[in-house]
Parts: C-alpha cells; structure tokens; sequence
C-alpha cells in the first residue's frame, strides 16, 4: 500500500489549486490530512469520491475555520476512531485513526506553539498523547502515526538550526519529547531511507523561501518498530505545491 500524509492549510483553498487532479495522479491508497479547515457539509465529497476515495472520515475542529484532520482511503477499513477520548485534544480536531485487519493508520496534527498560552498547550498535548500512544500500542502493536508534528527531530531537518534555535517547532525541549516518542518504539521512515540533510515539508510564506529550499522538515510518518521489515520505500513530494507544506 501507498500511504501519503499532507497538511493541505485548508482542503476548498487546495481543491481550488488542483489537489484533486495531483490526488488522481499521486494515487495513494490512504492520504492523511491536517488542517481541513472545514466540516462536512463544505467538502466536496462526491467529488473527492469520484477522484478514487469512496471512503472518506473527517474530524473537524468545534471552531470554523480551523485545524480539523481527514483519511481518504480506496478501501473501507474495519473501524474508525475520532478523536482520544481526550477533550481539550478532540474539541480542536487533531487525531483520527482508521484500523485495518493488521495495521493502523492515525492521521495527526500536533499543535503548534505560536505564543506562549499556545506552548503550553502544546507541552500538554505532547505529554497526555504520549501516554495516549503508549497505552494504544498495547492494543495496536502496528501503528502507523502521520502528519503534522509541528516539530524539527534533529539540525538536519531544518534550514537554519542556529538563528532558529529559540523558535517553536525546534525548540530543545520540543526536539527532546520528539526524541523520546521515537525511542519509546516508533522509527522515522523518511529517514530510514534518506539521512542527507536539506529535505523540508514546509516553508515559510515569506521571503521566498520555498524557491530558495528555506524549509522546516515538520511532517513525518512514524511507524511502530514492529512494521520495519514492510516498509519498502519513504519519500517527499516537493512538487506538491497546493499548500505551505508538501507531502
């Protein structure tokens, strides 16, 4: 199976710029997205079903406009999960998972620490989804966790680690919970394949950056160490260009 993850900053702004078309030509046969930024009835699901993706699961945020995550799969899985159970994590819309007959798939999107209210938030998301994840593994032994981390692992996976060092999203302590959630037995497929540095997942609006490769790698998919042997190839799509990010 081909499994994609993209934060689409928005599914109607994307569809607008030919995410459907790319969809049709990338053909994956699960796509996860972070921040739909919309509720059901303003997705265009006969079109997205046309485009090869019968099976389609959105968890949005309560408030409009805002975060909110989708599966689109060809194949129907045998149970979906919206949300953790944990309130302040679920009003927000950042987890949904889609089980299959042996394996997962979670599409995420973390937080992101814009001030310091919103640090705090995310350092709290980051911990309970940490006991949240350690807890499901047990049931789940093969998981796979895509998406939107909203954080750089290592110096490798950003432009500029020294001016950015004191910014959210590459933070020591936000790099260190990333660290950690890897080791707990979860493995970075795009590195497994890839250790050179300068590939990115997103890029900042300004400046020019994106032409001028300036990027944060933020996105991942992350696997349980049990699924290593059936992880054949990982990959980013630079080309994809419907949003901030890629896939």
């Amino acid at each position: 199976m081909k499994i994609l993850s993209y934060n689409v900053n928005g599914i109607r702004a994307a569809i607008t710029k030919g995410f459907l078309e790319w969809l049709k030509a990338a053909d994956p046969d699960v796509i996860c997205l972070q921040e739909i930024k919309a509720v059901d009835n303003q997705i265009p699901v006969l079109e997205i079903t046309a485009a090869g993706y019968p099976f389609q699961y959105y968890f949005s945020a309560e408030k409009k406009g805002y975060s909110g995550v989708a599966i689109l799969s060809k194949k129907e899985p045998k149970n979906i999960v919206y949300g953790t159970g944990i309130d302040y994590m679920d009003r927000e819309g950042r987890n949904l998972r889609i089980d299959f007959e042996d394996f997962s798939v979670m599409s995420l999107y973390l937080p992101s620490g814009t001030n310091m209210d919103r640090l705090g938030y995310k350092f709290q998301y980051m911990d309970d989804f940490q006991r949240y994840v350690d807890t499901l593994k047990k049931e789940i032994p093969n998981l796979i966790i895509c998406g939107d981390y909203n954080i750089c692992h290592t110096a490798l996976d950003i432009h500029d680690p020294i001016r950015n060092a004191k910014v959210s999203g590459f933070l020591p302590e936000e790099r260190e919970w990333l660290d950690q959630f890897m080791k707990s037995g979860f493995l970075d497929t795009f590195r497994m394949f890839h250790p050179e540095p300068h590939n990115y997942s997103w890029w900042s609006y300004r400046a020019n950056a994106r032409n001028n490769n300036k990027g944060w790698r933020i996105d991942y998919h992350l696997v349980t160490e049990s699924m290593k042997d059936r992880i054949k190839r990982a990959y980013i799509l630079p080309e994809a260009k419907h949003s901030d990010h890629c896939r």
